[in-house]
């Protein structure tokens, strides 16, 4: 649960006044008063102090305002002209070590946004022993949602702690370990098959891509749910550690693949946030984990894949490994045909080319289906951008000697022809989706802190949530 909000308000609780600034051209739907509105009701000291510290209600500006006796009285928080998630979220950065109370009400979206957005800014890896000082409290906003809020940001400290985990510590392995205990705190059924058990139940592109490591592959299978709610399957590429295999990357190119699990990880933080609400959807989850390694096994260059669905794959790079993988997870979510299946990948630096490490790539198969999920993004402040399945660009996956390469030796539009690889494997009819995203911050931002980071997750569970839960 989030460390740096409280439920129990002390009287030495610093009040805390959120501002807006100015603004002439933005329509603002919100509770929070303007800063001059704010100051007309002031004394004349009280406008002097705020006057002279400079404080324009800016994002992520504070005025500490003094007390007659010397202590302090209050804080200005700014949120520029039209607060949202991250604003709220450039809070806690700019205070002191202290508990903090609102002092008013917000609307409740606002109050839900300040909450969420306290517990994203506070959030700490701190397995390893390091811990940067104590961060500011708040207490509980009136009018906050606090369940959904908090199982919001567990779902969020979920994604962010496996993902920061060493991959010596976070093998396919320990993350089956963390889908089980996901899936036994929500009442869910957690079935691992391992090892040559891939090859005697048909799952031979993951057992390809991770028999070269000592540690064994393995396919993660999590149901929950009543079979007659509506089925949606996640799935998430679980990539503990890529080398590259025998295309070995370079040292720099491997400096963050501990990060290449990111999908699974946003796959578990979405359905921790499904189950966690009750959603009535029919939930499953498929993580093919594995270890991309180096090894007298590893598979190599123009080796052919006979996959799950049947469909040859001519290994046209081993560091492509993510689409092989997905490829015999996404077959054998289509055998139940579900109403819809959502993918979540780290799976191109195309992708980051496009668009950054910060805006993940979306293509869909339903014109339904992204409409609605384009909106559930903009909405939870949780971005998405569509590119598109350019049936044209096919031939760049197309093999001389089988059905499909898994890399083109065309290098332009790389996000787009991964995804028409997946697509392959995505039986006609089926609503789908696939989300290329990069699953780490570089820097800290608000609300964003360095490292892992949930990454669409939000996004996905407003939708369904959208459309399948009222």
């Amino acid at each position: 649960m989030p460390e740096y909000l409280t439920s129990d308000p002390t009287d030495k609780a610093v009040s805390l006044i959120p501002l807006r600034a100015e603004t002439s051209d933005v329509d603002v739907s919100s509770s929070v008063q303007a800063c001059a509105a704010w100051l007309k009701n002031q004394s004349d000291s009280v406008k002097s102090w705020v006057k002279s510290s400079g404080f324009d209600a800016k994002t992520g500006t504070v005025c500490p305002l003094p007390g007659e006796d010397g202590t302090l009285a209050g804080v200005l928080a700014g949120l520029g002209e039209a607060p949202s998630l991250w604003d709220w979220a450039a809070i806690p950065g700019a205070l002191s070590q202290g508990t903090y109370q609102l002092e008013g009400d917000l609307q409740p979206s606002e109050a839900n946004e300040l909450a969420l957005g306290w517990a994203m800014a506070t959030y700490r890896f701190t397995r390893y022993g390091k811990k940067s000082g104590e961060l500011p409290t708040l207490v509980w906003p009136k009018n906050c949602d606090r369940d959904a809020q908090e199982n919001m940001a567990k779902a969020i400290y979920l994604v962010r702690d496996l993902i920061n985990t060493p991959a010596s510590d976070m093998g396919p392995e320990e993350l089956a370990a963390a889908a089980a205990k996901l899936a036994d705190d929500h009442g869910a059924n957690c079935r691992v098959i391992i090892g040559e058990n891939l090859l005697k139940q048909n799952y031979p592109a993951i057992h390809t891509v991770g028999r070269a490591s000592p540690r064994e592959p393995r396919l993660i299978d999590v149901t929950w749910g009543q079979a007659e709610h509506p089925k949606v399957t996640l799935v998430g590429k679980g990539v503990c550690f890529d080398t590259g295999g025998l295309d070995l990357k370079s040292s720099s190119g491997m400096q963050l693949m501990k990060k290449d699990m990111g999908g699974a990880a946003n796959v578990l933080g979405a359905a921790s946030m499904i189950m966690a609400s009750g959603l009535p959807v029919c939930l499953r989850v498929l993580i093919p984990a594995v270890e991309n390694s180096v090894s007298g096994n590893a598979m190599r260059p123009r080796d052919i894949i006979i996959t799950r669905k049947g469909l040859g794959v001519e290994v046209g790079n081993t560091d492509a490994e993510g689409r092989l993988v997905l490829a015999d997870a996404l077959a054998d979510a289509c055998a139940e045909k579900p109403d819809l299946i959502i993918d979540f990948a780290t799976l191109t630096g195309a992708a980051r080319v496009a668009l950054g490490a910060e805006l993940p790539a979306l293509f869909c198969n339903d014109e339904e289906m992204v409409s609605g999920l384009l909106h559930a993004a903009e909405r939870a402040n949780d971005p998405l951008w569509r590119l598109p399945l350019w049936n044209r660009y096919k031939k760049h996956i197309e093999s001389k000697i089988t059905d499909l390469n898994n890399c083109p030796d065309n290098s332009y539009g790389g996000a787009i022809t991964a995804a028409l690889f997946l697509q392959s494997f995505v039986e006609p009819g089926i609503p789908w989706a696939h989300i290329d995203l990069m699953g780490w911050n570089q820097g800290s931002q608000p609300g964003r802190p360095e490292g892992g980071e949930a990454m669409g997750a939000r996004a996905v569970f407003e939708f369904i949530r959208d459309r399948f839960g009222r």
